[in-house]
């Protein structure tokens, strides 16, 4: 049986980070990366905004070209998945038969997108947009006879999405289950804001709607039936209401799991070296209040990934990593620092219908998050609010005049 020393599991943002920083801390021993999917590590963000568009091709969102893997001796065993892990043995089992001996494991599988669980939800035209296949599908589509889409979840994949598909000429439907979009991860001043700006862009936008069931010619996605009888033709339909994570091998093999993958400070699981990182895993964030989550951002794979490397080369390090994210719609950047679930106040800096404004999130009278649109300078400068919950009076925070620096 083949060894390992570093066995990374996933080929995604924190898989190639993990592999990176393990170099980077001076780690000589051999790094093989098994990924699910034959492309080498490329970014995920890009699929639902740059990719599907055609702004950039795939050659431009890899992570890293190939000769820098090689240059760094890691290995790249692509187009194959771990089955499952013998905790005793450290050896993992793939899915084309073969096993492998690690020293140390990284899980950094992800999530798989979930699915709908109506009639039709196995139609062709039903898509995800998760994968490098996925977004090479729709454009399949668009490029044929594809031309009215229905956009089910309205979270940032969906209103990216909605966003890229009126770009290409689309009629777009997005429809959203809960009374709001982003509900989950902003306030009402920002879901309020994209709402609006989505119908001016030609989205028709609805909320509060359920779906019942998609319906088809026996084959190929034609329309959605909502609650109320109505059906909505539909060409193609982008389904985006969330992750499930990746982690049947590590439950099997006898992790403590709860949502997601429980890790420690270190990223450490319940399992003896073995160590997991980025959606997959949940941990305990100071940013929102200790409380057991799991964060789904570029940000925190990479994060996490230099804390898991840190802990194999002996330097361990506890994960303290700010939380921020971002998201491109239209001429619209949306910045975020800091987590913004149970906020009990917001205060709006600028103006929402100059289409460049913040809002701030505080909790009991500290600063917890921030949701910049088109204000680079409050993102950069309220980062630092953020790190020390300051307090702050509210209207300094609301005076535009007056720099988030001046504040901290």
């Amino acid at each position: 049986m083949k060894t390992a020393d570093v066995i990374i599991v996933g080929a995604g943002h924190g898989g190639a980070q993990a592999a990176i920083a393990l170099r980077q801390q001076g780690y000589a021993g051999s790094i093989t990366v098994i990924g699910r999917e034959p492309e080498l590590p490329y970014e995920r963000p890009p699929l639902s905004k740059e990719y599907l568009a055609r702004d950039k091709t795939f050659d431009r969102i890899l992570i890293r070209p190939a000769q820098f893997w090689k240059e760094r001796a890691v290995s790249m065993r692509l187009g194959t998945e771990v089955t499952a892990i013998n905790p005793v043995g450290k050896s993992v089992t793939l899915s084309d038969g073969n096993s492998l001996h690690y020293g140390a494991l990284i899980w950094a599988a992800g999530g798989d997108p979930r699915r709908l669980s109506c009639p039709g939800a196995e139609l062709a035209g039903v898509h995800a947009v998760r994968t490098r296949a996925d977004a090479d599908q729709l454009m399949r589509e668009l490029d044929g006879e594809a031309s009215r889409a229905v956009v089910i979840g309205g979270g940032y994949i969906g209103l990216e999405a909605a966003a890229v598909l009126i770009k290409l000429g689309c009629h777009v439907t997005l429809l959203e289950a809960l009374p709001r979009v982003l509900a989950r991860v902003a306030g009402e001043v920002l879901s309020a804001f994209y709402e609006a700006e989505h119908r001016s862009q030609g989205v028709d936008l609805r909320t509060d709607v359920t779906v019942d069931s998609l319906v088809g010619d026996g084959a190929k996605v034609t329309g959605v039936r909502l609650a109320g009888g109505s059906v909505l033709p539909a060409d193609l339909v982008i389904v985006g209401i969330g992750i499930n994570p990746c982690i049947a091998p590590l439950q099997a093999a006898g992790a403590a799991c709860s949502n997601g993958v429980d890790i420690d400070a270190f990223c450490r699981t319940s399992l003896p070296d073995v160590y997991a990182i980025g959606d997959c895993a949940a941990h305990a964030n100071s940013f929102a209040d200790d409380a057991v989550i799991r964060l789904e951002s570029v940000q925190n794979a990479n994060d996490q990934a230099s804390t898991a490397a840190k802990a194999i080369c002996g330097a361990p390090t506890p994960y303290k990593a700010t939380p921020w994210f971002w998201s491109n719609q239209y001429d619209l950047r949306l910045q975020t620092v800091g987590l913004s679930t149970g906020h009990d106040q917001t205060v709006v800096r600028g103006d929402p219908a100059a289409r460049a404004f913040s809002v701030i999130y505080l909790k009991q009278g500290k600063v917890i998050a921030l949701d910049c649109v088109n204000m680079v300078k409050d993102y950069v400068q309220g980062k630092k609010l953020v790190e020390a919950r300051a307090v702050v009076p509210t209207e300094k925070l609301a005076d535009a005049l007056i720099p988030l620096k001046d504040l901290a």
